[in-house]
């Protein structure tokens, strides 16, 4: 296993180890206890975090941390199957016939058992019974290992709601009797949508924050990631669309760098360093975009991983009429009002701004700050007044701190045009 940098302290250590760890032994153990118990699995690895924080601050940091937290978790899950025997004994003899705590099992830590157990765990925390927003915040805390405070910033809410979501999830999941494995083959297509939207959505959400403090979540883009590979690697799930939203993960996540300046300020994509872009992850973009071209369906996935594609193209000329054809074939698949904004934009590139502003008009989009934001991008050059007119709408709008620098930054510069 991979050590940690023991120049690091205990405290700098832990929340990391937290970070990788936690979900593979929540995974691991909830195949121990069911799903129904995963409260369970989570009290036992946030005992074994807790005895880390105590022990290694006192006798220091063990050369192989990952193998100490494996080790202590499986102590303390013997300990507690050995408490949960007792008690029953104790309370109903009878009950020692039907319960599987009567026997230890020695709990499988091994690669192969935490990539399947956490392949498994997916497709639980994304079932359909659960809603959207616990989907995403299951997948937070199970899949992500986020902290409560962490899961609070990202869906911009409460830790009173939070805790809600995530008991009425876990108590769904107990309900239903949902089991942790992989659905039947009959079933896998359409539970995979399901698990592909919510990683979409955990990485839309890193890649443009709704946090107003935060306009970039890294850390959710690189967890949406992780787990759309895992997707790929497991025959089941290795489908088209899957390596489509990996693929579009990669392209995107390529030019992270060159989105925000020193300061943390948004930089537009006409305005982005190039030399910024990674290489690697353009290359493994196209990869994935190449896996995906097998089988004859076409999701939406494929069609947004194109439209990244290009955006990686800024030298060739023909993009933009690359992009604008493409968001025209994703309009018809799924309409969204940001897929429509940025068709819009697509076709002031490709044909005129003249053009883009009659269609912009048609989309009505009164109530969104991007929509305004578009219009005096469009307006830019047109109608210095109107441009003024819909910043100021925008900065109303606007809940980000960034975005707002973004957009006072370009109503002084039209200001002082007038």
């Amino acid at each position: 296993m991979e050590l940690i940098n023991r120049n690091l302290n205990s405290q700098e250590l832990i929340p990391n180890l937290f970070r990788t760890e936690y979900s593979k032994l929540v995974a691991v153990l909830c195949k121990v206890y069911g799903l129904s118990n995963i409260q369970v699995a989570e009290d036992i690895v946030s005992e074994t975090f807790l005895s880390a924080a105590e022990t290694w601050g006192k006798k220091g940091i063990p050369d192989n941390q990952v193998g100490w937290l494996y080790t202590v978790a499986k102590n303390k899950t013997k300990d507690h199957l050995r408490r949960s025997k007792i008690k029953i004994e104790k309370v109903d003899p009878a009950l020692q016939r039907s319960t599987k705590t009567q026997e230890s099992p020695d709990l499988d830590l091994s690669d192969k058992e935490i990539q399947d157990s956490q392949l498994q765990m997916i497709f639980a925390t994304c079932h359909p019974s659960l809603s959207k927003d616990s989907q995403i915040a299951l997948a937070l805390r199970i899949l992500c290992g986020f902290s409560i405070d962490e899961i609070v910033s990202a869906l911009l809410s409460n830790k009173e709601t939070v805790n809600k979501k995530l008991y009425r999830a876990k108590v769904k999941l107990r309900e239903n009797n949902i089991s942790i494995e992989l659905p039947p083959p009959s079933e896998i297509n359409s539970r995979l949508d399901a698990v592909l939207k919510t990683l979409y959505l955990l990485f839309n959400e890193g890649y443009y924050s709704a946090n107003p403090n935060k306009a970039i979540r890294k850390d959710l883009c690189l967890e949406a990631m992780r787990l759309a590979i895992l997707l790929t690697r497991t025959e089941q799930t290795d489908q088209p669309k899957t390596n489509a939203l990996l693929s579009l993960m990669c392209f995107h996540s390529s030019r992270l760098e060159a989105r925000l300046d020193s300061e943390g300020e948004y930089i537009l994509y006409d305005d982005q360093d190039t030399s910024l872009w990674n290489e690697e992850l353009i290359i493994k973009g196209e990869h994935y975009l190449n896996r995906a071209a097998k089988g004859d369906k076409l999701s939406k996935y494929h069609l947004e991983a194109a439209i990244a594609y290009w955006h990686t193209q800024k030298e060739n000329e023909e993009r933009w009429e690359s992009i604008l054809q493409l968001y025209n074939y994703l309009l018809q698949i799924e309409y969204s009002p940001i897929a429509a904004l940025n068709r819009t934009y697509a076709l002031s590139k490709a044909n005129s701004k003249e053009e883009a502003i009659k269609e912009a008009l048609k989309l009505k989009l009164e109530d969104s700050h991007l929509y305004h934001m578009l219009l005096a991008e469009l307006y830019d050059d047109q109608d210095n007044d109107t441009r003024i007119i819909h910043l100021e709408i925008a900065l109303d709008l606007s809940n980000s701190v960034t975005e707002k620098k973004l957009i006072n930054s370009k109503l002084e510069a039209a200001k002082n045009m007038t």
